[in-house]
């Protein structure tokens, strides 16, 4: 049995739908901003900050003397530091979904795993979000998923959405979000290691 799912997405493509009914239906803990925030109490950082640099990376990295705490790091690179230490936190002691946050690759030495990337046709986010956001675009889900995929390069260097990186990545323009669902807690509950 699968202890620990990692879900990466694309935006409108269902990810976090799909990742609270697996927690659901599996009886984990689904994890999502709940990271964000327990990592901004841990580092003694304001949300506010946390949320600006939430899976981002700075334009002018290493020129904006804003952005460079009293260690003179980064402040993205700080927070990613003490996300991820949140992250392996709560992977040895839960059995948990995780949304996002590169956590397929902060845990890919973990034992009993499921790393997921969830993605759909544009045309297919663009309506379900439409349904969900007024103001949403194309342009604007495009710049959300550009934003994630430099964010995991930059801490990863691993190219986001790239299949190599999951054990399994999912359409969920061509299945949709309940086969989704049901194919990860199949999978999560399968004996096979």
């Amino acid at each position: 049995m699968k202890k620990i799912i990692t879900i990466s997405r694309e935006f409108g493509a269902g990810g976090g739908e799909i990742g609270r009914a697996v927690a659901k239906e599996l009886g984990y803990t689904f994890y999502d901003k709940e990271i964000l925030l327990r990592s901004a109490r841990e580092s003694g950082i304001d949300v506010d900050s946390l949320l600006k640099w939430d899976e981002k990376i700075p334009m002018d990295f290493g020129f904006a003397q804003s952005l460079f705490d009293f260690y003179n790091k980064p402040l993205s690179e700080k927070l990613f530091e003490v996300q991820k230490q949140v992250i392996r936190e709560i992977a040895e002691k839960n059995k948990c979904v995780i949304l996002g946050r590169n956590a397929n690759t902060i845990l890919k030495e973990f034992d009993y795993t499921l790393h997921t990337f969830i993605h759909a046709a544009p045309t297919w986010r663009l309506e379900r979000m439409q349904g969900q956001m007024a103001d949403i675009t194309k342009s604007k889900i495009s710049s959300i998923d550009k934003a994630r995929k430099k964010y995991s390069a930059f801490h990863s260097g691993r190219e986001f959405g790239y299949a190599t990186s999951y054990d399994i990545c999912l359409n969920t323009s061509s299945i949709g979000i309940s086969n989704a669902i049901d194919t990860l807690c199949r999978l999560a509950r399968e004996e096979k290691v």
